[in-house]
């Protein structure tokens, strides 16, 4: 999001709240919501995320990649943005929102969206990758002020595509369930893999590429490609969102300059503290402090 735009929809919520705007009800309901902005926050988000930005070797020039991402994430929010101007009551707009900005490094901003879907009685959802059950497929996480949720891919996206290497496509554009499910409108019908209580969680730690939610108590989880099953005490978990940066370093007994991605530790921090405001109000989950070294 650039410097203007974050002016603007700040500027939007200032209005509202200045005039006294009651804020509607938030609903999952594709009878209730404005078609409009239902399209825009299932088909349109879509659209933006299926477009083609960059080659297979192109993924090998984490520059390129991190542009191309922070491409896809800023079209996303101008969408979500859209949808909630035509109208206020759609929870998937206000959901996306709520993780786009943490994405984009907008912390007021995602600070309200977060307040908005909580006491609205929804979830902020991301696609994630949890590598100690399987680095090679996806799963689907949702936050709500109660627990973390956790499904298997194949469980919100019905059938399932795979490309290089197992890792799963993401569905066409008709898929509407799936594109909602992200707006954190999850079918309440689909049980989650596992589910774990904030009161489970004792302490969330941010690294590099990931967070660790270190548990209570163990939950299991399997994997849609090869069903196994993991049994975790702590759960290191990329959400998707934030790709790394190019660091250039000086490599020790080397004249030449070296040049290494480095993961954004800063988006970690950043998701896990937004998270804790709204789950953790007597500040029980211990967050260490951050300490980004080479690694996770």
């Amino acid at each position: 999001m650039t410097m203007s735009r974050a002016f603007l929809a700040a500027g939007l919520w200032t209005v509202a709240l200045a005039a006294g705007a009651a804020e509607p009800t938030l609903t999952c309901d594709p009878s209730v919501i404005e078609p409009r902005s239902y399209r825009l926050t299932t088909r349109g988000q879509a659209m933006n995320l299926l477009k083609p930005r960059h080659s297979w070797w192109d993924s090998f020039d984490l520059g390129k990649f991190a542009e191309d991402s922070w491409d896809m994430h800023d079209v996303s929010a101008r969408l979500a943005e859209r949808a909630v101007e035509m109208d206020p009551a759609n929870m998937m707009a206000h959901g996306q929102l709520a993780r786009v900005y943490l994405v984009l490094d907008q912390p007021e901003l995602a600070e309200r969206a977060w307040r908005r879907v909580m006491d609205g009685g929804g979830s902020v959802v991301w696609t994630a990758t949890l590598y100690d059950v399987d680095a090679r497929t996806y799963f689907v996480m949702a936050f709500d002020r109660a627990a973390i949720r956790i499904y298997r891919f194949d469980q919100v996206a019905r059938s399932v595509v795979r490309g290089r290497g197992g890792v799963p496509e993401f569905p066409p554009a008709d898929n509407e369930a799936f594109y909602a499910a992200l707006g954190g409108c999850v079918d309440p019908r689909i049980v989650p893999a596992a589910t774990v209580p904030w009161s489970d969680v004792r302490e969330i730690k941010a690294g590099n590429w990931v967070l660790w939610f270190k548990l209570a108590r163990p939950i299991t989880v399997s994997s849609d490609r090869t069903q196994k099953a993991k049994a975790l005490d702590e759960i290191k978990v990329n959400l998707h969102g934030r790709s790394g940066e190019l660091e250039v370093y000086k490599p020790v007994g080397d004249d030449k300059l070296g040049i290494r991605g480095r993961g954004p530790a800063g988006y970690q921090d950043l998701v896990r503290r937004t998270m804790v405001k709204f789950v953790d109000p007597d500040k029980r989950i211990a967050l260490p402090p951050v300490k980004p070294g080479v690694g996770w």
